[in-house]
């Protein structure tokens, strides 16, 4: 289909209808890369967050009796609409938040996520046993009721799917909050949900910002799970405001300062490759980036060198709807600005900038940011503790193994690590001692694994995500115990 570039006009999706705001408010988003108007958005009331739970709540009982055979149907349906729409909705996002078509695959794999769960419902089992004299005993898994799940905006429709599909196959209903940063390609994926023929009230969908929506369904008694991924900080927040209310169960993936290191036995041009692909892709707005490289101080000058040429060379910014382009703009003005404030206070901190280190607004009229490189920042900077979610790296030097675990644990976060050596019996050593919830070896991020458990250490989250877990996540256990009569 053609696609206009005029401003979209989304609707929410409560109760199996498309709707307006209650109060008919909308919000701008424009596009980073022109700084145009890309759309006007709904921004829900409290009164269409309430009515959403609600409708969740009314829709729990019929769906959760269905069964997941049935339930499965409409995933499958979903899964085929998503496909058919794919470079609609890679569109959407390069004009919300800018991430470059030529790099957009996340319809596809939205669309394998609603195909997995699908077909994994059988995995959804209980135990029996007759450990107990005179006694059998068993559990059920359950679905909660209504589950709130809350999104980030720098991969949206992945994250739409990944956390709707788990929770809607174990039976649970859904109430999903898009990010005000990105709302236009999920908002197109829900006219999808009602296209597929989900029963009213299974799927809500709704728009704005994180007040007043986000904040209510985390205080919603009615609501008795949240998974969310985003910053630390609204992490914090989601877990008090549950903590203050009904105790609902709270899955967390927040943010990242993930380190590298490279030893001088790696090889040395994949891992130059492999870390700056990291940094380039999604223009550095991924929060497990390895925004923190340490490299031995043997092969430090050779790495830096052959890392500058490959970051400089590969990058073509442009308008993210040219498939020429890989290297979009920063999501907007906010994030922009927050990314040129780390640059400046890496500066202030006697870091050596080798590359990079300036906004391209007045030449290129976006939020573009030249790919940049720090050189021996401090580790007690502000940008080496705290995540920059831009294409700002720092390269900094170790002597010793000792040396390179001690800073690269020297973080609040905990999302992802890596490093890169031939040595095994050091790599499986550096494992260990790394305090991160995943860890590459001789590969880095974004490269995961389909089927291993995805989440954070420290602050980086609590619970884990991925196609053998996010079931899990979504399913109360209850324990069973009956009495047999003796004869």
């Amino acid at each position: 289909m053609a696609f206009s570039t005029s401003p979209i006009r989304p609707r929410m999706l409560i109760d199996g209808e498309l709707v307006e705001a209650s109060d008919g408010k909308t919000f701008s988003v424009y596009n980073p890369a022109t700084r145009e108007v890309s759309g006007e958005v709904p921004e829900a009331t409290a009164d269409d967050t309430n009515r959403a739970v609600a409708a969740a709540k009314a829709a729990f009982p019929a769906w959760s009796a269905l069964g997941p055979a049935k339930r499965a149907v409409y995933l499958k349906k979903l899964a085929a609409l998503i496909r058919e729409h794919r470079d609609e909705i890679a569109k959407l996002d390069a004009v919300a938040m800018g991430m470059p078509v030529s790099t957009h695959f996340f319809a596809e794999s939205a669309a394998g996520q609603y195909d997995h769960y699908a077909e994994a419902w059988p995995h959804i089992q209980g135990q029996a046993s007759v450990n107990t004299p005179g006694h059998v005993t068993m559990t059920l898994r359950q679905p909660f009721g209504v589950v709130a799940l809350i999104i980030p905006w720098n991969v949206p429709v992945h994250f739409f799917a990944s956390k709707s599909a788990p929770a809607l196959i174990t039976g649970n209903t859904v109430v999903l909050k898009t990010s005000e940063k990105a709302p236009l390609a999920v908002a197109r994926i829900a006219k999808l949900v009602k296209e597929a023929g989900f029963p009213p009230g299974v799927f809500n969908v709704l728009s704005g910002h994180g007040i007043p929506s986000g904040q209510i369904l985390s205080r919603h008694m009615d609501v008795r799970a949240l998974s969310f991924t985003g910053s630390s900080r609204t992490g914090k927040l989601i877990q008090e405001e549950a903590a203050r209310t009904n105790l609902k169960k709270v899955i967390l993936e927040l943010g990242g300062k993930s380190p590298a290191i490279i030893f001088d036995d790696a090889n040395l041009e994949k891992a130059v490759a492999q870390t700056r692909w990291s940094m380039q892709f999604n223009s550095g707005q991924v929060c497990m980036a390895n925004s923190r490289i340490y490299v031995q101080s043997t092969i430090a000058e050779k790495f830096v060198e052959q890392f500058k040429v490959s970051y400089s060379s590969s990058v073509k910014s442009g308008n993210p709807l040219d498939k020429e382009t890989n290297h979009g703009p920063q999501a907007d003005e906010l994030q922009y600005k927050h990314v040129l404030s780390y640059i400046n206070s890496a500066k202030d901190s006697g870091a050596t900038l080798a590359l990079g280190g300036s906004g391209k607004l007045e030449t290129s009229n976006g939020y573009f940011i030249e790919p940049t490189i720090f050189l021996n920042t401090p580790e007690e900077a502000k940008i080496t503790k705290e995540e920059v979610f831009g294409p700002v790296v720092i390269i900094n030097t170790f002597e010793t193994e000792k040396e390179a675990i001690a800073k690269a644990n020297d973080t609040e976060f905990g999302l992802y690590a890596s490093v890169f050596t031939k040595d095994i019996s050091r790599a499986m050593r550096v494992v260990q001692a790394l305090e991160s919830g995943y860890v590459g070896i001789n590969t880095t991020s974004p490269n995961t694994a389909y089927d291993l458990p995805f989440g954070g250490y420290k602050g980086s989250g609590q619970g884990r995500e991925g196609a053998l877990c996010s079931m899990d996540n979504f399913l109360e256990v209850k324990s069973v115990i009956m009495a047999l009569e003796e004869e």
